[in-house]
C-alpha cells in the first residue's frame, strides 16, 4: 500500500516493491476484506482465498478450529507498517459507537521490529489534555502539544484500544495485529500534504466522540513473560528462540500464525526468513507443529485467535 509516510525497507521483509521511487507504508499479510485478499500459497489449497476458506464450513473447521468465531469475514488482519515519516494522529472507533458513525470497531497491537535511534510512539493524551483544551488545539493547529510520546526500543510492544489516540512516528518498522477492520479517524497530519500535494481529510467530529480523554500518559506495555496481547479479538506472543531449539506452534485443534520478526525458521518442511508470515492449520498442529531456529536464534510473533469471556480454546 502507498502511503505519504512509507519508504522502501519492506524491501528488507521479502516485499518485491516497484522500482519507481514511491512510498510504501503498508503490506496486508493476512486480510479478507472486500479490497483484499490473503491467497495461498502451494499445496492443495494453492490460489484459494483466505475469504473464501473462512466462509467453507468444512474448510474453516479443518484451518482454523472448531472454536473458530462466527463473524462473516476472518477476524483479525495483520500488516507490516513501514514508516518512514509521522503517521497521522488518530483514533478507532469503540464498539458501542462505531456503527452510529458509519464505522467498524478497530483495537489494535504493535510489535516492534526495527527502531531508529530517535523513534517516537504517539499515544494517548499530556497530563492536563481536557476535550475542551484539545478541540481547540485541533482548531488552531497545535494538536500535537498535547500528545503523549513514548521512545519505543525493538521488540517492545503496545496495546493499541479503540478510542485510544495515537500515531507511530518516523523511524520504525511495526507487525500490527488488529481487528479486521479499516476505519481511521484522522484528527491531525501534522499540517502536510498528501501524495496528491492536498491536505488529507480530517475526521475531526468523529474523533473527538471517539477519543478517550481518561487515557493519560501510557507507556510501552509491561509484558508477563512472552505475551504480548491477551484479548477477545486475538492473542499474540513474542519468542525468541535458540538456535537448534523448537516450539510448539498451538495446542492441537487451534490454528496458529506466524510471522518471522529475526533470522530464519522451519516448520512443515519449509523455510521462512524475516518479513515472511505463514499459517499452521489446526488440523497440523500436532503433524507438523514446531517452529525451529535456522542457523542462529530467530524471533517470531505468534498470533492466534482471542479468547471470549467463559470460551475456551485447544
Amino acid at each position: 500500500m502507498e502511503r505519504v509516510w512509507g519508504g522502501r525497507r519492506l524491501q528488507d521483509f521479502q516485499k518485491s516493491l516497484p522500482e519507481s521511487g514511491s512510498c510504501f507504508g503498508e503490506s496486508w499479510e493476512l486480510v479478507d476484506r472486500p479490497e483484499a485478499q490473503s491467497v495461498v500459497s502451494g499445496g492443495a489449497l494453492d490460489g484459494k482465498q483466505l475469504g473464501e476458506l473462512w466462509r467453507d464450513p468444512e474448510a474453516r473447521n479443518a484451518i482454523f478450529g472448531a472454536n473458530a468465531p462466527a463473524t462473516e469475514r476472518f477476524p483479525i488482519l495483520v500488516k507490516i507498517l513501514d514508516c518512514r515519516q509521522k503517521l497521522s494522529v488518530q483514533v478507532h472507533p469503540p464498539a458501542e459507537i462505531a456503527e452510529s458513525l458509519g464505522g467498524e470497531p478497530k483495537t489494535e497491537m504493535w510489535q516492534i521490529v526495527e527502531a531508529d535511534s530517535d523513534a517516537s510512539l504517539y499515544v494517548g493524551l499530556k497530563r492536563g489534555a481536557s476535550k475542551d483544551a484539545f478541540s481547540k488545539a485541533v482548531e488552531e493547529g497545535t494538536t500535537e502539544t498535547l500528545i503523549h510520546s513514548i521512545s519505543p526500543s525493538v521488540g517492545e510492544s503496545i496495546f493499541i484500544p479503540s478510542g485510544r489516540l495515537h500515531a507511530i512516528g518516523g523511524g520504525l518498522v511495526i507487525y500490527e495485529i488488529q481487528q479486521n477492520s479499516d476505519t481511521t479517524y484522522r484528527v491531525f497530519d501534522w499540517n502536510r500534504k498528501g501524495l496528491d500535494g492536498k491536505e488529507r481529510q480530517l475526521h475531526v467530529d468523529e474523533s473527538l466522540k471517539c477519543i478517550d480523554f481518561a487515557d493519560i500518559e501510557p507507556e510501552m506495555d509491561s509484558c508477563d513473560g512472552e505475551s504480548r496481547a491477551d484479548c477477545p479479538h486475538f492473542r499474540v506472543d513474542h519468542w525468541a528462540i535458540a538456535e537448534g531449539e523448537g516450539r510448539e506452534v498451538a495446542c492441537a485443534g487451534e490454528f496458529a500464525y506466524f510471522g518471522v520478526a529475526k533470522g530464519q525458521v522451519s516448520c512443515g518442511g519449509r523455510l521462512f526468513q524475516k518479513g515472511e508470515f505463514f499459517l499452521v492449520p489446526a488440523e497440523r498442529a500436532e503433524t507438523c507443529g514446531t517452529v525451529f531456529a535456522v542457523d542462529a536464534s530467530a524471533e517470531v510473533v505468534r498470533t492466534r485467535f482471542g479468547v471470549a469471556e467463559n470460551a475456551k480454546l485447544g
